[in-house]
């Protein structure tokens, strides 16, 4: 199967908020503030992560990795939404949209696997903290990463691969702010049941699969910390833990409310709004979710900030 199908057309018109024109500035000056923040976040904590000895531990390893997910994620949709805003001929090139499509999939993909292997590395250090190291070495970390990065981009290609397969009867106009799956098979015409079908089951898999995970490590997790006698020891757990759960949230509500219906069901604006939020502001928020709610960051953080200032 080829990845690009023969008979699309030359570019797609994304159109976004064309009817409600008044929207496009303020959602302009929004993006605007909000990716440059996304962006300084993300690499604080990757940097910060890194360079403090503290913070040499499977639970960062994993946290600099969402923060690279999330930095290539708000990247891959934002400086096009960014330009179409302010443009008056809102469009993609058609392999501009399948690239978008593959890099925006990938990230999604290994962002739901990669919060359930953070929920799983919580469950092992709260409720096996005598083997916590035995089961989470250095070796094993790279390996779950390694297999939840290839795991995403498979969903991505072959997801991607077999939508743009789809025949689209010249038609050129897709009513969303950036290239994405559920739009162009609601775009497609002829017969899609299989593609609906399809992208159902995966996102079971990809969605619906991990979060059960992620409930069932933090039902452990609950009933383990509850049983902590030192009100300090709870209180970290907590912290910890629920710094995560909101990140969880966050993605996966959006996520399955997206992708866990039949495209053809979903209604005019729910794509957009729901772009918006998984990537754009979760990325955003990401940084500051973890930063404000762990003591160890935030002492990171200002050990780094000091070194900085006392060097100059």
């Amino acid at each position: 199967m080829t990845l690009i199908n023969k008979s699309h057309p030359e570019e797609f018109i994304l159109l976004g908020f064309a009817d409600r024109p008044w929207l496009e500035l303020p959602l302009f000056i929004i993006l605007l503030i909000m990716y440059p923040m996304a962006m300084m976040g993300n690499i604080a904590i990757i940097l910060v992560s890194k360079l403090d000895p503290s913070l040499q531990s499977p639970m960062y390893f994993f946290l600099t990795n969402l923060s690279f997910l999330d930095i290539c994620y708000t990247t891959s949709i934002v400086p096009q939404m960014l330009f179409n805003l302010r443009s008056a001929k809102k469009t993609i090139s058609y392999m501009g949209c399948a690239v978008q499509l593959y890099f925006f999939h990938t990230m999604g993909g290994t962002e739901c696997l990669l919060l359930a292997i953070m929920s799983f590395d919580r469950y092992v250090a709260i409720c096996k903290p005598l083997h916590y190291n035995l089961i989470m070495n250095h070796h094993i970390c790279i390996l779950l990463v390694s297999t939840v990065w290839l795991s995403g981009m498979t969903y991505a290609v072959s997801e991607s691969t077999v939508t743009l397969q789809l025949p689209l009867c010249g038609l050129n106009k897709l009513d969303h702010l950036l290239c994405e799956i559920p739009v162009l098979i609601k775009t497609a015409c002829g017969e899609k049941g299989a593609n609906e079908l399809t992208l159902s089951v995966v996102c079971i898999f990809m969605l619906a699969v991990p979060l059960c995970l992620i409930l069932a490590s933090y039902a452990c997790i609950g009933h383990a910390v509850f049983k902590i006698k030192s009100t300090e020891g709870r209180k970290k757990a907590f912290g910890t833990c629920s710094s995560h759960l909101i990140v969880v949230f966050l993605f996966y509500g959006p996520g399955i409310s997206m992708y866990l219906q039949p495209p053809s069901s979903i209604s005019r604006d729910q794509p957009k709004f729901m772009a918006l939020f998984y990537g754009v502001v979760t990325p955003t928020l990401n940084p500051f979710i973890y930063t404000l709610r762990n003591k160890d960051v935030k002492g990171a953080l200002g050990n780094v900030a000091r070194s900085i200032f006392t060097s100059k």
